[in-house]
Protein backbone atom coordinates (compact mmCIF):
# COMPACT_ATOMS: atom_id res chain seq x y z
CA UNK A 1 0.00 0.00 0.00
CA UNK A 2 1.13 3.37 -0.52
CA UNK A 3 2.40 6.10 2.05
CA UNK A 4 0.58 8.92 3.53
CA UNK A 5 3.28 12.00 3.99
CA UNK A 6 3.72 14.34 6.97
CA UNK A 7 0.97 16.89 8.08
CA UNK A 8 -0.43 19.38 6.02
CA UNK A 9 1.35 22.37 6.87
CA UNK A 10 4.11 20.34 4.75
CA UNK A 11 4.37 20.99 0.86
CA UNK A 12 1.87 18.76 -0.72
CA UNK A 13 3.28 15.13 -2.63
CA UNK A 14 1.56 12.86 -4.83
CA UNK A 15 0.31 10.14 -3.77
CA UNK A 16 -0.04 6.74 -6.39
CA UNK A 17 -3.50 5.09 -6.48
CA UNK A 18 -3.96 2.20 -4.17
CA UNK A 19 -7.26 0.66 -3.75
CA UNK A 20 -8.99 -0.21 -0.66
CA UNK A 21 -9.20 1.84 2.63
CA UNK A 22 -5.91 3.86 4.13
CA UNK A 23 -4.52 1.65 6.77
CA UNK A 24 -3.09 3.98 9.97
CA UNK A 25 -1.03 1.60 12.29
CA UNK A 26 -0.24 3.54 15.96
CA UNK A 27 2.50 1.84 17.66
CA UNK A 28 3.96 1.71 21.02
CA UNK A 29 5.50 -0.64 23.49
CA UNK A 30 3.43 -2.98 24.82
CA UNK A 31 -0.10 -1.89 22.75
CA UNK A 32 -2.35 -1.84 26.29
CA UNK A 33 -2.26 1.77 27.01
CA UNK A 34 -1.05 4.75 24.20
CA UNK A 35 -1.45 3.19 20.78
CA UNK A 36 -4.29 1.49 21.45
CA UNK A 37 -5.99 5.00 23.32
CA UNK A 38 -4.69 6.79 20.07
CA UNK A 39 -6.27 4.26 17.80
CA UNK A 40 -9.98 4.30 19.40
CA UNK A 41 -9.85 7.92 19.64
CA UNK A 42 -9.29 8.28 15.95
CA UNK A 43 -11.49 5.38 15.30
CA UNK A 44 -14.53 7.31 17.11
CA UNK A 45 -13.63 10.56 15.31
CA UNK A 46 -13.31 9.07 12.02
CA UNK A 47 -16.82 7.55 12.59
CA UNK A 48 -18.06 10.92 13.43
CA UNK A 49 -16.81 12.54 10.32
CA UNK A 50 -18.65 9.58 8.41
CA UNK A 51 -15.35 8.24 6.98
CA UNK A 52 -15.02 4.94 9.14
CA UNK A 53 -15.34 3.20 6.21
CA UNK A 54 -12.68 4.55 3.73
CA UNK A 55 -10.16 4.02 7.00
CA UNK A 56 -8.41 0.99 8.28
CA UNK A 57 -7.41 1.69 12.14
CA UNK A 58 -4.85 -0.50 13.79
CA UNK A 59 -3.09 -0.52 16.84
CA UNK A 60 0.94 -2.74 17.53
CA UNK A 61 2.85 -3.06 20.79
CA UNK A 62 6.84 -3.36 19.79
CA UNK A 63 7.25 -5.88 22.48
CA UNK A 64 4.84 -8.95 23.14
CA UNK A 65 4.80 -8.81 26.78
CA UNK A 66 0.92 -7.82 26.83
CA UNK A 67 -0.28 -9.74 23.79
CA UNK A 68 -3.87 -11.28 23.82
CA UNK A 69 -4.69 -8.82 27.42
CA UNK A 70 -7.40 -5.84 27.05
CA UNK A 71 -6.38 -2.32 27.33
CA UNK A 72 -4.96 -0.94 30.40
CA UNK A 73 -7.58 -0.38 33.28
CA UNK A 74 -6.69 2.74 33.69
CA UNK A 75 -6.37 3.99 30.16
CA UNK A 76 -9.97 2.63 29.60
CA UNK A 77 -11.31 4.21 32.28
CA UNK A 78 -9.97 7.83 31.06
CA UNK A 79 -10.93 6.48 27.35
CA UNK A 80 -14.65 6.09 28.47
CA UNK A 81 -14.83 9.11 30.83
CA UNK A 82 -14.45 10.90 28.02
CA UNK A 83 -16.96 9.01 25.63
CA UNK A 84 -14.77 6.66 24.00
CA UNK A 85 -14.56 2.62 23.22
CA UNK A 86 -12.28 0.65 25.34
CA UNK A 87 -12.81 -2.75 23.30
CA UNK A 88 -9.13 -3.67 22.76
CA UNK A 89 -6.94 -7.11 22.11
CA UNK A 90 -3.03 -6.10 22.32
CA UNK A 91 -1.49 -7.36 19.47
CA UNK A 92 2.75 -7.36 18.76
CA UNK A 93 3.83 -5.73 15.58
CA UNK A 94 3.28 -8.34 13.16
CA UNK A 95 2.52 -9.11 9.12
CA UNK A 96 -1.08 -8.12 9.29
CA UNK A 97 0.08 -4.29 10.56
CA UNK A 98 3.26 -4.40 8.03
CA UNK A 99 1.20 -2.73 5.27
CA UNK A 100 0.18 0.00 6.67
CA UNK A 101 0.41 3.73 4.99
CA UNK A 102 1.33 5.36 7.89
CA UNK A 103 2.79 3.94 11.04
CA UNK A 104 2.27 6.80 14.20
CA UNK A 105 4.93 6.47 16.73
CA UNK A 106 4.15 7.53 20.50
CA UNK A 107 7.82 8.05 21.25
CA UNK A 108 11.24 8.00 19.46
CA UNK A 109 12.09 4.49 20.35
CA UNK A 110 9.35 3.35 18.86
CA UNK A 111 10.13 5.60 15.89
CA UNK A 112 13.60 4.07 15.66
CA UNK A 113 12.35 0.80 16.17
CA UNK A 114 10.00 0.94 13.03
CA UNK A 115 12.09 2.60 10.76
CA UNK A 116 13.99 -0.38 10.95
CA UNK A 117 11.16 -2.78 10.75
CA UNK A 118 9.10 -1.53 8.02
CA UNK A 119 10.50 -1.49 4.42
CA UNK A 120 9.86 2.49 3.66
CA UNK A 121 10.85 4.05 6.71
CA UNK A 122 9.14 7.50 4.88
CA UNK A 123 5.79 5.70 6.29
CA UNK A 124 6.84 6.29 9.79
CA UNK A 125 5.80 9.25 11.84
CA UNK A 126 5.67 10.53 15.02
CA UNK A 127 2.03 11.05 16.20
CA UNK A 128 2.25 14.51 17.71
CA UNK A 129 3.94 15.88 14.45
CA UNK A 130 0.23 16.16 13.55
CA UNK A 131 -0.74 18.05 16.36
CA UNK A 132 -0.46 22.05 15.23
CA UNK A 133 0.77 23.38 18.59
CA UNK A 134 3.47 20.39 19.51
CA UNK A 135 5.97 21.80 21.83
CA UNK A 136 9.03 20.71 23.85
CA UNK A 137 9.87 17.16 22.30
CA UNK A 138 6.80 15.08 20.10
CA UNK A 139 7.06 12.09 22.76
CA UNK A 140 3.56 10.95 24.11
CA UNK A 141 4.83 9.98 27.30
CA UNK A 142 4.32 6.20 29.15
CA UNK A 143 1.52 6.54 31.62
CA UNK A 144 2.16 2.95 32.82
CA UNK A 145 4.52 3.51 36.08
CA UNK A 146 2.49 7.38 36.94
CA UNK A 147 -1.18 8.17 38.54
CA UNK A 148 -4.06 8.44 37.07
CA UNK A 149 -3.07 12.10 35.67
CA UNK A 150 -0.69 10.92 33.55
CA UNK A 151 -3.51 8.78 31.15
CA UNK A 152 -5.76 11.94 31.00
CA UNK A 153 -2.47 13.63 29.69
CA UNK A 154 -1.85 10.97 27.20
CA UNK A 155 -5.88 11.52 26.16
CA UNK A 156 -5.06 15.28 25.70
CA UNK A 157 -2.07 14.90 23.72
CA UNK A 158 -3.61 12.27 21.38
CA UNK A 159 -6.75 14.50 21.17
CA UNK A 160 -4.73 17.39 19.95
CA UNK A 161 -3.60 15.30 16.71
CA UNK A 162 -6.87 14.57 15.85
CA UNK A 163 -7.61 17.47 13.54
CA UNK A 164 -4.47 17.24 12.03
CA UNK A 165 -4.55 13.47 11.02
CA UNK A 166 -7.99 14.08 9.93
CA UNK A 167 -6.97 16.62 7.39
CA UNK A 168 -4.46 14.40 6.33
CA UNK A 169 -6.88 11.79 5.47
CA UNK A 170 -9.04 13.48 3.66
CA UNK A 171 -6.35 14.78 1.52
CA UNK A 172 -5.25 10.93 0.82
CA UNK A 173 -8.84 9.98 0.01
CA UNK A 174 -9.06 13.23 -2.20
CA UNK A 175 -5.84 12.74 -4.13
CA UNK A 176 -6.85 8.57 -4.35
CA UNK A 177 -10.84 9.70 -5.76
CA UNK A 178 -8.69 12.15 -8.36
CA UNK A 179 -5.97 10.06 -9.52
CA UNK A 180 -9.19 7.28 -10.26
CA UNK A 181 -10.60 10.13 -12.34
CA UNK A 182 -8.06 12.10 -13.61
CA UNK A 183 -9.36 15.17 -12.03
CA UNK A 184 -7.40 17.91 -10.10
CA UNK A 185 -6.51 16.87 -6.55
CA UNK A 186 -3.53 19.43 -5.97
CA UNK A 187 -1.54 16.24 -6.41
CA UNK A 188 0.04 16.38 -9.43
CA UNK A 189 -2.07 14.48 -11.64
CA UNK A 190 -5.18 15.20 -14.50
CA UNK A 191 -5.53 18.06 -16.88
CA UNK A 192 -5.46 20.95 -14.11
CA UNK A 193 -3.23 19.84 -12.04
CA UNK A 194 -1.42 22.57 -9.71
CA UNK A 195 2.56 22.27 -10.28
CA UNK A 196 5.21 21.32 -7.39
CA UNK A 197 5.09 18.67 -4.81
CA UNK A 198 7.69 16.65 -6.21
Amino acid sequence: MSVIWGPTRHPRRAFPPYPGPVHLCFVCTGNICRSPSAALVLAEHLRRAGLDGAVEVSSAGIEPWHAGEPIDERSGEVLARHGYPVEHVAAQLGAEHLDADLFLAMDRGHEKALRRLVADPSRVRMLRSFAPDASGGLDVPDPYYGGPEGFEEVLSLIEATVPGLLAHVRERLDAEAGAADGTDTGTGRGPGARPGGA
